[in-house]
């Protein structure tokens, strides 16, 4: 998904993106659901508008910053041999970051974002703005490959905030709120 389709799809279900938080925090609530994040290119991001409202204690428990890869393996359990075989930015190592930290935290449902900020880094086949944001729930692992790094000057910041973003969204699609 690119970043004006994940804009338009807020937009069609009304949902707006400063609210994407409080949102996911009332349906963990509403539910009794734990949610717990593993961040790499957001850099805690997806964490900290977790903990920006009120209440979220009772819903998050936990988030890595995982950057490096050493801490992709020691600390969530990322396979030597996937982060060989696809690297660091690649769906694999999503998938295995946001069941790491969900086993991690005894957490209903793990999240996770690895992908390329910018402005370096981006290569014609992982481009800036490549992100994967993995999903784990006790039902399943599932990576969803996003690209917000749209136009000439992709902004690192802006990147940054629309993969935390649409991780937001994913959780409140897994949660079954939408």
């Amino acid at each position: 998904m690119k970043a004006q389709e994940f804009l338009d799809i807020l937009s069609k279900e009304n949902i707006d993106i400063k609210e994407l938080s409080a949102l996911v925090v009332e349906a963990l609530s509403k539910k009794s659901l734990k949610i717990a994040t593993a961040e790499s290119c957001t850099g805690g991001m997806i964490s900290s508008l977790i903990t920006d409202v009120s209440g979220s204690s009772q819903v998050f428990d936990c988030g890595v910053c995982s950057y490096s890869n050493d801490i992709k393996r020691k600390i969530l359990g990322v396979k030597e041999d996937t982060l060989m075989t696809y690297g660091a930015v690649s769906d694999r190592v999503a998938m295995e970051m946001a069941r790491g930290v969900r086993l991690l935290s005894n957490a209903d449902i793990g999240i996770s974002t690895t992908g390329i900020a910018g402005p370096m880094g981006g290569t014609m086949y992982k481009p800036v703005g490549l992100v994967y944001i993995g999903v784990s729930t006790k039902n399943g692992l599932i990576a969803h490959k996003v690209l917000m790094g749209e136009g000439r000057d992709p902004q690192r910041r802006r990147i940054r905030e629309l993969s935390s973003a649409c991780a937001l969204y994913y959780a409140l699609h897994e949660i079954g709120e939408i």
